[in-house]
Order: C-alpha cells, then structure tokens, then sequence
C-alpha cells in the first residue's frame, strides 16, 4: 500500500487535458461490477459512448468481474491512468465499498498522468482522493444508469457529458422542466424501451440568495463523506475547504430527513459545515424497487430533506447562499459538474454556472 499524504492547505486545482473524439476511454468498475450482472445494459452504454460521443471505451479485467478485490480494482485504475493511450477514466456505476481500495492507490502515477474521471455516488470517494492530490474531477456519468437510460439517453445528460469531456466551457445548470427518480427493471430488457413516467419540475429553492458567491466545487454523495468523515483519513484539515462550494447529493439508499440532518449536524460539529459560502443540494432520489413511493410521498421525501439541510444550515452556517433541487445526483437527468472546478452561485440572479 501507499499511503497518500495529506496537504495542510486546499490543494491548487487542475483540470486535465479535454478529451477528444476517437479517444479510448477506460470503462472501470471500481466499485460494484454492475456490468458483470447485467451486461447488455451496460453495452449499451458502450455503444452511446461510441456511436453519440465519438470515444473507443476499453474495459479492463475486473470491469466485468462480480466481487474483485480492492487490489484488483485499484490495479486497474492504476493500470488506466498510467496508461498514455488511455484519454480519459468513467465508473460504470457507484456502489457501497470504493473506500477500500483508497489504500492500494499509487498518488504518484495519478499526479504524473492527470486524467478526467467521471463517476458519481460511491465514487466520490476517488473524486475526493484526485481532489487532495489538486485534480479536478467530473462528478456523474455512468454507463449503466444514465448512457442505457430508458427510452434511450436524455439529450440534457448526453450534453452536459459532453461538455465535461471536451470542452473546458463555462455553462450554466438550469432547472429542468420534468425528471424521475423511477428506475427499469434491469433483469427485464423490454423496462429498457420506453421512458420512465416523469415529475414535472416545481423550481429550485433558494435561501439566503442575496449575493454571488464563486469557488471551486468539493463534496458530493452526502453518506460517502460521512464515512470519509468517520474514517478520519481521508478528510483535510477543515481550513482547507474555505472558499469552496459545498455539494450534495444523496443517494437511492434514500436516507430520511433525520439521517440527513445528523449527518450534516457531524459536519457542523466538526468545523466543516461552516467553512462554505454557498451549499448546492441535488434533488433526491425517493423512489426505488422496495420502496415504490407514490408521487405524493416523493415529493414529501423531497421537501422533508429540504427542511432538514436548511435546519442543519441555520445551526451551522446560517449565512450561507444555499440551493436545493438542482440535478447532479440520482435523479434522472442528470447534469455532470465539476469536482474542484468553479462553480458561481449568483443568489440575486437565481443562476449558477460551472466551468469544466
């Protein structure tokens, strides 16, 4: 193992080289091998990245290989970024477990071959990681969620992808006129044909939108920092994070109000909360297979969630600009934001902006 020391101070923040058509791509599953257990959904995914985006993935062994080790999915992430031919790095999913194979990471190889990673949910552990190490990541993107979407991919996901992987563009993220949290039934490919019922869009919810607050983004899936937080390893000196923009998203574990709210209270009580002029929450996910919520139940999920950031908000940092609804986490669309890049919270305007 090599252990990566951390700095005293936020790192200086880099984005890596753009992508560009006909690059190879490395497709990881560096957390759970959904594609071994579902293979034709995740070719299809494979072929949106090569037919839509113009990119050649390549998989690697434990992409397709139910239950590796953290060695061996380590290895492979080290083997793709050392690789030169290898443009750029995507997760096909999340999972429960990435933090294990933190350790077996070379910070070395990663610092002298920079390369665009995209994931979300459980891979806001290596996000974190490329982070501490003054790499800008892509925060969403996954092969089996989002590019084999039902009904086909959504333009806005297809686009925002996009611009994360070819451009170093500054866009603006707008609200979306309708989403779903619903999800196919992978096991039964004809879920896969048409588009999931969807929820027409109430508007984000502003608070304390009185000024413009700029800076790069660091945060995302809420329970993945909080286990970062409880491992006392991973996590910088709360100083660090001064000046950034906090995000958030949660996952379709679909924690309850009051999870949301002692999590981000251990926040709060460790220093960190504060640290943030401006706090950007992902609309929720309140729908899955075991827990077929009807619409009125997601959207008091989703408002119980709101009140609880906004309770944490006000014991902790109650000045800061926060936003809630936008899309970067387990809804669908879903825009790709950046992981250390700038993102501008403009309260008066009610806009916020991203550079990739």
């Amino acid at each position: 193992m090599t252990s990566l020391p951390l700095p005293t101070e936020r790192p200086k923040l880099v984005s890596p080289p753009a992508v560009k058509p006909g690059d190879r791509v490395a497709m990881l599953s560096p957390s759970w091998a959904g594609p071994a257990v579902y293979p034709e959904v995740h070719d299809i995914g494979l072929q949106v990245l090569r037919d839509q985006l113009g990119l050649e993935p390549v998989e690697y062994p434990t992409t397709l290989q139910l239950g590796a080790s953290a060695k061996d999915r380590a290895r492979d992430l080290m083997e793709a970024f050392g690789d030169d031919s290898i443009a750029a790095v995507m997760a096909s999913i999340g999972g429960d477990d990435q933090i294990t194979i933190l350790p077996y990471l070379d910070p070395d190889v990663l610092a002298a071959h920079p390369k665009r990673f995209y994931g979300y949910s459980d891979n806001t552990n290596f996000l974190n990681y490329l982070w501490n190490l003054g790499i800008v990541g892509y925060h969403g993107g996954s092969t089996l969620i989002h590019l084999a979407r039902a009904g086909g991919v959504h333009p806005l996901s297809l686009a925002s992808l996009g611009s994360a992987l070819f451009t170093n563009d500054t866009v603006e993220l707008k609200p979306v006129e309708e989403f779903t949290d619903l999800s196919p039934e992978w096991s039964d490919r004809a879920t896969l044909n048409s588009a999931l019922p969807t929820t027409k869009e109430s508007g984000w919810h502003w608070h304390n939108a009185d000024r413009l607050v700029s800076g790069p983004t660091w945060g995302g899936n809420l329970e993945i920092l909080h286990w970062n937080l409880a491992a006392n390893r991973w996590i910088l000196r709360v100083e660090a994070y001064r000046g950034c923009v906090l995000l958030v998203e949660t996952s379709e574990d679909m924690p309850s109000h009051e999870e949301v709210f002692y999590m981000l209270r251990n926040f709060g009580e460790r220093g960190l909360l504060q640290r943030f002029d401006a706090i950007v929450v992902a609309k929720p996910k309140a729908w899955r297979h075991d827990r077929m919520n009807d619409a009125a139940t997601r959207e008091a999920f989703r408002n119980d969630q709101r009140d609880a950031v906004l309770q944490a908000v006000a014991t902790y940092n109650p000045s800061a600009v926060v936003v809630i609804g936008p899309d970067f986490g387990h809804t669908d669309p879903q825009y790709v934001v950046p992981y250390g890049g700038q993102m501008t919270v403009d309260g008066p305007a009610r806009r916020i902006t991203i550079t990739y």
